[in-house]
């Protein structure tokens, strides 16, 4: 049975997309860069008693995600839902960092995305349905998060050129744009993010959206036909 795939499984956002889309009877593969990432959150899923596979693979590294985009198919057939919640948040100002450490920024908030994207999409086109759904922040730019600012920009983009290619086949493309620090029992509580992700791959294609916006508010904000109404502005990876 084909399931989701969750690249960047984190302790925060990854984990609660993995519970939300387990809780419906999807088998999950999770992709993390430590096992013992992967450990915490195939834990977190185990009970809802369905199969998990657990990958560790570096976004930036193209032949070690590929492979692991293959293992997951491999093992539960071409994913339904494929999420990418891989990043890199820092506090940088413009000069702060070296060329070096933006693009290493670059390849994870936005390159990742592409690659993860390039692999699975065609075959989902063929098949006609699935959802790519990757994992925006900064709503609007901010001078103290610049490679954030530039990978949030970057994903929209991608989105953007991602729906023009695979979106007319039935593949389902978009982004849930978080616009503030993720915490638990907070406004931008995981939990209540992840209802975004599962939305998001249930909506008639009627009514695809390809960006929310999860601002922290009590009801979220519909805003055109492509938005709904979140920047995850902690530190490290997501």
């Amino acid at each position: 049975m084909p399931g989701a795939v969750v690249i960047g499984a984190g302790a925060g956002i990854g984990r609660s997309v993995a519970r939300r889309f387990a809780r419906e009877g999807m088998p999950i593969a999770l992709v993390a860069r430590t096992a013992r990432t992967l450990a915490d959150v195939a834990g977190a899923v185990s009970p809802f008693d369905v199969p998990v596979v657990s990958l560790t693979a570096d976004s930036t590294d193209e032949t070690a995600l590929r492979a692991a985009l293959d293992a997951a198919s491999a093992e539960f057939g071409l994913p339904d839902v494929v999420v990418y919640n891989a990043a890199i948040i820092q506090p940088d100002a413009p000069g702060r960092l070296p060329a070096r450490a933006q693009l290493d920024a670059w390849a994870v908030n936005v390159v990742g995305a592409l690659t993860a994207a390039a692999h699975l999409a065609p075959a989902m086109a063929r098949r006609g349905s699935g959802s790519i759904i990757i994992t925006g922040g900064m709503p609007e730019p901010k001078s103290q998060y610049v490679s954030l600012s530039l990978g949030k920009a970057g994903v929209r983009t991608l989105v953007s050129l991602l729906d023009q290619e695979y979106g007319p086949a039935g593949v389902h493309v978009a982004s849930v744009t978080v616009g503030g620090p993720v915490a638990a029992g907070t406004d931008f509580d995981p939990d209540d993010i992840a209802e975004h992700y599962w939305r998001l791959h249930t909506q008639p294609r009627h009514r695809w959206q390809t960006e929310v916006l999860h601002s922290g508010l009590s009801v979220p904000e519909g805003t055109t036909g492509t938005a709904d109404t979140t920047l995850d502005a902690g530190g490290g990876r997501r």
